[in-house]
């Protein structure tokens, strides 16, 4: 078994929710010249096309985007769901629309087990089905974060202490209604069952979170432009800014 799940869940699975945002300093960049938009495929608009990246992440937008975008989130952090209600329609049609940009998701599951629930079955949708379905679990956080915080989820915790990372995950899942949630959305009980079993679905959010912390990533939102990681960035409103210094 390659999966490490010790940094993940050794700790308590529950922390502090409130605790996801990243900090740091501010960059100074200074403005960079404008990027020029970029024609997207015929019949398409760029908000369409979506690949997966070799690092198991989520891209839409331009593939040769001048300005490339990495957000490492968590489907329960706060901070990523008041980024992903305010941010993510602007992002998609002021700047992903027109090729200057390109958006990249990768799963950080700073909440342990209940984040690689969460992570897991909202990997394992199609393409198309991705972006859609990870805006919508952030408009319905509030239901996903009701029931963590109930006394239920701490009798679950407890009993999903040495349990194998699929079962972790599946029972995580299923308390959270994420299960049912994906199932209203083109996703039938049989597939997230056999997606959550599966160990190789559970080891990608390993690797992606191991991949974050290697790019310095420590909370949820970060986000990642050409490379570089934007200190003080956890807004839409940090981020635009950031976007538009960089010739969006």
């Amino acid at each position: 078994m390659t999966i490490r799940l010790s940094i993940l869940l050794a700790a308590a699975p529950l922390l502090a929710l409130a605790a996801c945002g990243s900090g740091g300093g501010g960059n100074s960049d200074a403005p960079a010249a404008p990027v020029a938009a970029a024609t997207p495929p015929a019949g398409q608009e760029w908000s369409q096309v979506v690949n997966r990246s070799p690092e198991g992440g989520f891209v839409m937008g331009n593939p040769d985007a001048p300005l490339k975008l990495i957000e490492y989130g968590s489907r329960s952090c706060p901070s990523c769901g008041n980024f992903g209600r305010d941010g993510m329609v602007p992002l998609e049609n002021d700047y992903v629309k027109t090729g200057k940009v390109s958006y990249e998701f990768r799963d950080f599951p700073v909440h342990g087990g209940p984040d690689l629930g969460l992570s897991t079955l909202g990997r394992c949708v199609s393409e198309s089905a991705f972006f859609p379905i990870l805006e919508q679990t952030y408009i319905d956080q509030n239901t996903f974060l009701a029931k963590l915080e109930a006394p239920e989820a701490q009798t679950l915790s407890q009993q999903l202490q040495g349990k194998s990372p699929t079962e972790i995950a599946t029972g995580w899942a299923t308390y959270l209604g994420y299960v049912d949630f994906v199932k209203q959305r083109g996703v039938t009980e049989q597939q997230a069952k056999a997606c959550l079993s599966d160990q190789k679905n559970v080891q990608a959010v390993v690797d992606m979170a191991q991949k974050g912390s290697a790019d310095g990533v420590t909370g949820t939102p970060s986000f990642l432009l050409n490379g570089k990681l934007l200190e003080n960035t956890v807004t839409w409103e940090q981020l635009e800014a950031r976007l538009k210094a960089a010739g969006a």
